[in-house]
């Protein structure tokens, strides 16, 4: 699994082997380093939250329950924009204001 995210054109991915397992406080913490240097600020903004729904989305859960993204799409989650793509694709626009979106994207690895 690969998980992308975007700002103003900063992007930064991670992938990773098995989505359960990525540590999304660290991922989000990776991420607003990245952005340290280039005064965006994220804080407000519950991508904590966000990416485990996501993964689920995508890959359903290791219990077995069904991947179901285009019910979260229905669903949307805290001021995100959610949007399934073709090829099992997930992706979640941020409107910051001031013509500044955050996306934050998860692709399936088959």
């Amino acid at each position: 699994m690969e998980i992308e995210f975007e700002i103003q054109g900063n992007t930064f991915s991670k992938s990773t082997e098995n989505p359960f397992s990525l540590d999304t406080r660290k991922l989000v913490e990776e991420f607003k380093n990245y952005l340290s240097d280039k005064n965006i600020d994220i804080e407000d903004i519950d991508l904590e939250g966000l990416i485990p729904r996501m993964i689920k989305g995508v890959f359903g859960c290791e219990e077995g329950c069904p991947a179901d993204a285009k019910r979260l799409v229905a669903e949307g989650y805290d001021g995100f924009k959610l949007e399934y793509i073709e090829g099992g694709i997930l992706k979640a626009e941020y409107d910051m204001g001031d013509s500044i979106t955050l996306s934050v994207k998860v692709f399936p690895d088959f």
